[in-house]
């Protein structure tokens, strides 16, 4: 389906607004390496996104979205601190037919900057507010963070605490693991079968019994994978009370100002998170500076968990109540994404897109 003129003009406006709030605007390539992408995000991102070859600059992916080249250009080239905007196509491949489009215009701000992180957090998102107050949409946010501060703190082995950080974003996994670290299911039975067998035997043994090997894993490859199981197997539970703390924390949701005090509560049994929750606290003071209704925005530490991978700490969105509609506009802190484009170097860095087909069409709704 092509871009609406309608959505061409939201974008046109929402771009001249991030410039008028001191962005300086940039361009994207459309065409991406793959490789890069692929490193970042894992092999899920192909399932999402329009793969190509180029003879000369191999695999490359038409734009999934704006931020990982901003970040990249940044690193390379840009100034500290400094406030980016763009405008254009981005391009996410559907499962089926449906409402979702499959190319949609993406109108986005960034921030790098190393002073008064929450303050900057709070300008990013009262900045969205203003310009999308006029649609009454719902607003929420979260804070990752939070969530990987309470890995932290678990009573774990660091395999078992690197496994749960890793699947962070795929709350399903992450479920099944913190479940069977806990005790409260078991390990797969294939597992515990190879288990069984590595019992009374050694990992050599067990691939000489197997015959041909079959793959590109090397032996010590596979007998490290099988030390990991042993170790795995014989590591303690995490003690119940804590893992009913991660599922106090995950369930939480709730105006901002109660969700803070409630979480400073939950704070005195889990210290983790306490630096975490004064980081929210002094994020809402600024928030509130910024004119922002904290009353209206919902906070939940689970926010956040099904969107793009590389944000790692605050995070927010805007909702229509209209069914079948995407995010309006969707946003947070992504510091440890600067990190690895970096190449040692980093920058706090945090911002937002606003997807003006969407704006346009709850305008002609409300028209």
């Amino acid at each position: 389906m092509p871009i609406s003129p309608a959505a061409r003009a939201e974008a046109a406006r929402l771009f001249a607004a991030f410039q008028e709030a001191g962005a300086q605007p940039i361009e994207a390539d459309i065409l991406q390496p793959a490789d890069t992408l692929l490193d970042l995000y894992g092999e899920d991102i192909r399932g999402r996104a329009y793969v190509t070859w180029d003879p000369l600059r191999g695999e490359m992916m038409l734009r999934p979205d704006f931020t990982v080249p901003v970040v990249q250009m940044h690193m390379a080239h840009g100034a500290d601190p400094a406030r980016y905007c763009y405008m254009g196509e981005v391009f996410r491949r559907q499962d089926h037919a449906g409402p979702r489009a499959s190319e949609y215009l993406q109108v986005g701000y960034e921030v790098f900057a190393r002073e008064a992180p929450e303050t900057v957090e709070a300008e990013v998102f009262a900045l969205f507010d203003d310009l999308l107050a006029p649609l009454r949409l719902r607003t929420a946010m979260g804070d990752i963070g939070l969530l990987m501060a309470a890995v932290e703190g678990l009573t774990a082995t660091p395999r078992r605490k690197a496994a749960l950080m890793r699947h962070i974003w795929r709350p399903r996994r992450f479920r099944a693991l913190l479940d069977r670290y806990s005790g409260c299911t078991p390990a797969p039975a294939a597992r515990i079968k190879l288990l069984e067998k590595l019992a009374t035997g050694t990992p050599a043994d067990l691939m000489a019994a197997a015959g041909p090997q079959i793959g590109l894993r090397e032996p010590w490859e596979i007998a490290e994978r099988a030390a990991a199981l042993l170790e795995d197997a014989a590591a303690p539970a995490i003690p119940a009370r804590e893992a009913d703390l991660i599922d106090d924390l995950l369930r939480l949701s709730a105006p901002a100002p109660e969700a803070l005090e409630r979480l400073m509560d939950l704070g005195v049994d889990m210290p983790a998170i306490r630096p975490a929750v004064e980081r929210l606290a002094q994020r809402l003071e600024a928030l509130e500076r910024a004119g922002v209704w904290l009353s209206q925005v919902t906070f939940e530490p689970n926010h956040g968990r099904s969107l793009l991978e590389y944000y790692d700490g605050f995070v927010f969105s805007f909702h229509s109540d209209r069914p079948g509609l995407p995010p309006v506009a969707t946003g947070g802190r992504y510091d440890a994404l600067t990190r690895v484009l970096g190449q040692g170097r980093e920058i706090p860095a945090v911002g937002g897109i606003i997807r003006p087909g969407v704006v346009a069409t709850l305008k002609e709704a409300r028209a």
